[in-house]
């Protein structure tokens, strides 16, 4: 996107980035038992520009698509298990937002898509979700099913060699950080951007667990 197109979109996102890194005035209702239910939430700015049907695998070997999870919300980042400091420092974030959370946890499934499938195999991801914790699910797909996915979710990234010369199998992967709330209705809620706290998220998860209950 270019021109006017683009510099809207850039203003929503900059706007949900701010709005998902401020305090929630989910803090100030939540208490006591008498407090008001929350109204209901406008559709986000950016709801079509984000989602879409996908089909991938589970770490567990399993199929699974973007209706597998329909009735639950879900928290859905994107990254590589070679990933040496964003990728885990994000979904420590999300496990310790969902530690906040307590039972309503299980409402929201945590997802880490691999952008990197000729290297994360399943057994590899696997291992790589048993350091988050078992709510968490890997999804790979075949080259096709990734390019997919990355297209539907406006998910950039770029292969970075190491250093010259290097093996053509050491490299990293520059990769946009956001992580994405969808509803249960499988549509795009919210984002998060890479420096928000898990109170902050947790806050934010609070609120649209409260007006979709």
């Amino acid at each position: 996107m270019a021109g006017a197109a683009g510099r809207a979109v850039a203003a929503a996102l900059a706007a949900l980035c701010l709005a998902a890194a401020a305090p929630s005035a989910a803090n100030a209702t939540n208490g006591g038992a008498g407090a008001a239910a929350p109204p209901p939430l406008s559709p986000p700015p950016l709801e079509k520009l984000f989602g879409g049907p996908f089909a991938l695998t589970g770490h567990d070997g399993r199929a699974v698509t973007d209706q597998t999870f329909r009735g639950r919300f879900a928290l859905l980042y994107f990254g590589y298990t070679f990933c040496p400091d964003l990728c885990p420092t994000n979904l420590l974030t999300v496990a310790a937002a969902l530690d906040e959370l307590g039972p309503d946890a299980e409402r929201v499934q945590p997802l880490f898509v691999t952008v990197d499938p000729e290297r994360d195999d399943l057994p590899a991801l696997k291992d790589y979700m048993a350091h988050f914790g078992p709510r968490f699910l890997a999804l790979r797909g075949t080259p096709a099913q990734t390019r997919a996915v990355l297209k539907a979710w406006r998910i950039h990234r770029r292969k970075v060699p190491s250093e010259a010369g290097a093996d053509a199998d050491d490299y990293l992967v520059d990769h946009a950080t956001l992580t994405f709330l969808m509803g249960p209705d499988g549509k795009f809620r919210t984002l998060f951007p890479h420096d928000t706290q898990a109170d902050r998220m947790a806050a934010t998860l609070s609120r649209y667990l409260a007006a979709e209950p």
